[in-house]
């Protein structure tokens, strides 16, 4: 279990979704970008809380570890989203002109393709 600080807050939750988000933060600041992810938790009252987190080029986030005997909330969902977004901005996919499609008006004419291919 690892508590996480964010703004004024700590919370408690699993291993596995403090280092996805911490990675998921890192990395969408390194791109200049944004996104929301939800996570199940403890609050500083041990009570079940669901907190939102806004993840940003400003983000200040904190994983750090703690011994607990409780059970790690599941965050089995929001981990995988995590590292599915991870990937994708780690190795976005290719974009390729549709060979079928109308390249700027010109008919879908080969010659205009394989000219936009070497640029």
């Amino acid at each position: 279990m690892k508590h996480i600080t964010y703004s004024d807050k700590s919370l408690l939750v699993g291993d596995a979704a403090a280092d996805a988000i911490v990675e998921y933060a890192a990395l969408l600041a390194r791109h200049g970008s944004a996104d929301t992810v939800t996570l199940n938790a403890y609050g500083a009252d041990g009570g079940d809380v669901e907190a939102t987190f806004v993840l940003d080029t400003g983000t200040v986030l904190m994983a750090e570890t703690t011994e607990s005997s409780i059970p790690e909330p599941d965050n089995s969902r929001a981990v995988q989203e995590m590292q599915e977004k991870t990937r994708q901005l780690e190795c976005p996919a290719s974009v390729r002109p549709d060979a079928d499609a109308d390249a700027g008006g010109d008919g879908g004419d080969p010659a205009a393709l394989r000219y936009f291919d070497e640029l």
